[in-house]
């Protein structure tokens, strides 16, 4: 998305935000097209047979999106973030309607358990489990989480959402991660 859509997506936002319904309608095309790739590089490792695909997948987040009342967006990041946020807890749902059971103790990455393979829902169950905990213990390193991995953001637009440095993203997403992991093993 080009700079000058970036804005434009920031000012319909604004504009949704004040009551203005048009622009929802003019919005919706602009987000859907990144919604939808988001949404399909979540699930691309996917089986074919794979009972949740990305359209379903974007258009629950997105009614979810559009639902509420009075919506107080922050910017283009701030939506994507809302967006991701509600991606992962719809992936979560499904994952846990599909997967009962406790997870085996074995070492796997953030990457390896955002990548949603039908193998990985228990993964995905325990990472949601161990983002509660971790948004209990520290909020914005949980944000950084879901920024980076659900919402697919730079670490320069995390930044800016988060209102922190580059640095202190990086730094808040290492220590994140590997709490993460610490706990996703021994949960």
């Amino acid at each position: 998305m080009g700079v000058s859509a970036t804005h434009e997506v920031s000012r319909l936002l604004a504009e949704w935000a004040n009551g203005n319904k048009q622009a929802l309608d003019d919005l919706t095309p602009l987000v859907y097209r990144e919604l939808r790739q988001l949404a399909a590089s979540y699930l691309r490792k996917e089986n074919p047979g794979h009972t949740l695909q990305p359209t379903a997948l974007v258009h629950e987040a997105y009614l979810r999106l559009v639902d509420q009342k009075s919506p107080d967006w922050q910017g283009r990041s701030h939506f994507f973030g809302v967006a991701a946020r509600l991606m992962r807890q719809i992936l979560v749902d499904h994952a846990r309607k599909r997967q009962a059971g406790k997870r085996a103790g074995r070492r796997v990455s953030l990457e390896d358990v955002v990548s949603f393979q039908p193998e990985r829902s228990r993964d995905l169950v325990a990472l949601d489990s161990g983002l509660k905990a971790l948004e209990e213990l520290d909020p914005r390193k949980c944000r950084a989480v879901e920024l980076r991995y659900f919402a697919g953001l730079s670490m320069d637009e995390i930044a800016q959402t988060l209102a922190v440095s580059a640095v202190t993203v990086r730094r808040d997403l290492r220590m994140a991660e590997a709490w993460l992991l610490h706990e996703m093993q021994s949960g």
